[in-house]
């Protein structure tokens, strides 16, 4: 004979199971509450491209890498870092080979840093380094070139630009409104944001472009420019540019340092 105690188990357990029989009551509570969690959108890696000799800069250049020439106090790396952080980057690699070790040394190990032991050229350098780079698409930045931190946010722009992986999307510059730069323009973009040889507006490459690692098919394992890239984006109509609202410093010479050094006040 059951004790009274274990009558009343026995008759919560009779309870509890039709209540599990109705199908309303088989859902998972709440579950209504708790829409679906959606992956946040991840800002692309960026390829700092930190390689090159720098021999324009000389004598500054002579015992430091371009990259870490201080503009009014401030590494040009950092400068440039600055304009991508400002718009949510959080990771960056760089290549180096020119005075590599301090390049590493600066970074401290908190970058990644592809060491180049022969100078590989832009597109050879980065070619080198796609696999450090997580995100596809990724940016690639020069060093040597940059904008005032939060006057415009053109890489949300670029991003917005890009159509896929055939896509190459440059940043580019109104040449009046361009410091340091030799060169009236680079190409023209027309009224679509097609970058094109010669119709549309004038512009100069501001040094910074959107690109996938599928555009780097077909190319060589050595040395080569990523301008190899770009005139293949262009014969394919695949080329865009995104416009900076902003004034654009490119530090190339000392008289370039000296001229963007005194319009920033520094």
């Amino acid at each position: 004979m059951l004790g009274r105690t274990q009558r009343f188990f026995c008759l919560r357990e009779r309870s509890s199971l039709r209540a599990s029989s109705s199908p309303a009551l088989d859902k998972p509570p709440c579950s209504r509450f708790y829409p679906r969690m959606e992956k946040p959108d991840r800002f692309p890696d960026v390829m700092l491209l930190a390689a090159g000799l720098g021999t324009r800069l000389r004598p500054l250049t002579e015992t430091m890498p371009k990259p870490l020439v201080p503009v009014g106090g401030v590494p040009l790396i950092e400068r440039v870092m600055a304009n991508a952080r400002e718009e949510g980057a959080k990771r960056f690699v760089a290549n180096a080979h020119y005075l590599a070790d301090q390049v590493l040394a600066h970074f401290g190990g908190l970058v990644k840093v592809s060491r180049e032991e022969t100078l590989l050229d832009t597109g050879g350098g980065l070619k080198r380094a796609l696999p450090m780079l997580h995100s596809d698409p990724f940016l690639v930045m020069n060093t040597d070139a940059f904008w005032p931190t939060g006057v415009d946010r053109p890489l949300a722009r670029m991003r917005a630009r890009y159509g896929g992986q055939e896509d190459v999307v440059l940043l580019c510059i109104q040449p009046g409104r361009a410091t340091g730069f030799g060169r009236s323009h680079d190409f023209c973009l027309d009224p679509m944001g097609r970058v094109t040889p010669d119709y549309g507006a004038p512009v100069i490459y501001g040094g910074v472009a959107l690109m996938g690692a599928d555009v780097f098919r077909d190319t060589p394992d050595g040395a080569f420019s990523l301008t190899k890239i770009f005139d293949r984006a262009l014969e394919g109509e695949t080329l865009k540019g995104v416009v900076l609202d902003a004034p654009w410093f490119h530090v190339g010479d000392p008289a370039a340092l000296a001229q963007v050094e005194e319009l920033l006040g520094a």
